[in-house]
C-alpha cells in the first residue's frame, strides 16, 4: 500500500507531456547552419592535430629515455 503510494507521483509525473524550454521549433534539416557545421568539424580537426602532435613528442621522448634513437 505504501509501495503504491511512493509510485503514483512519478507515474503522474511522468505521463504528464513537457516541451523543452530550449527549443522553439523544429530545426530545418533542407538548410543546416553551415557556420556551426564548420566551426564543429573545424575543432574536431584542432584537437585531432593535438593529439597526433602530443603522441609524437610522447614517442620522442619514449626512444631518447631508452636510448632508441
Amino acid at each position: 500500500m505504501i509501495f503504491n503510494r511512493l509510485i503514483s507521483p512519478a507515474v503522474f509525473v511522468s505521463k504528464v507531456g513537457y516541451r523543452s524550454v530550449f527549443t522553439s521549433s523544429k530545426p530545418d534539416l533542407a538548410n543546416p547552419n553551415w557556420l556551426r557545421v564548420g566551426i564543429a568539424f573545424g575543432t574536431s580537426a584542432f584537437l585531432w592535430g593535438l593529439l597526433f602532435r602530443q603522441n609524437s613528442a610522447d614517442v620522442h621522448e619514449y626512444k631518447v629515455r631508452n636510448g632508441l634513437e
